[in-house]
């Protein structure tokens, strides 16, 4: 008998852990809370590529490397570290835009 109980709050637990939450998405990729698949939607702002930095992957690794440098050395949360932080993204993004354009592309 006491058995039986443990089974039956186990999947009670199971069956609630797994259960989805009102809003939010399955992980699994199965259908959300209303049954119906949504569309992925952005998070948060588009991503523009910064042009001005230079278009070879080569120099863009080198600028990578000091921004990461600087943002190393910088106190965390600093002016000096969110500059940094910044540079990184814009390159970044730059050398995803580069690895997509090639043919084939990269990555």
């Amino acid at each position: 008998m006491a058995k039986e109980k443990d089974k039956k709050k186990d999947r009670e637990r199971d069956k609630a852990a797994t259960a989805p939450v009102a809003g939010k998405a399955a992980r699994d990729g199965s259908a959300g809370p209303t049954g119906q698949h949504h569309a992925a939607t952005a998070h948060g702002r588009a991503t523009k590529v910064d042009t001005s930095l230079p278009a070879t992957r080569p120099e863009l690794m080198a600028l990578h490397a000091t921004a990461r440098a600087r943002r190393n050395s910088a106190p965390l949360d600093s002016p000096a570290f969110r500059a940094a932080v910044t540079d990184l993204e814009r390159i970044e993004v730059r050398i995803a835009a580069i690895d997509r354009a090639a043919d084939p592309p990269l990555g």
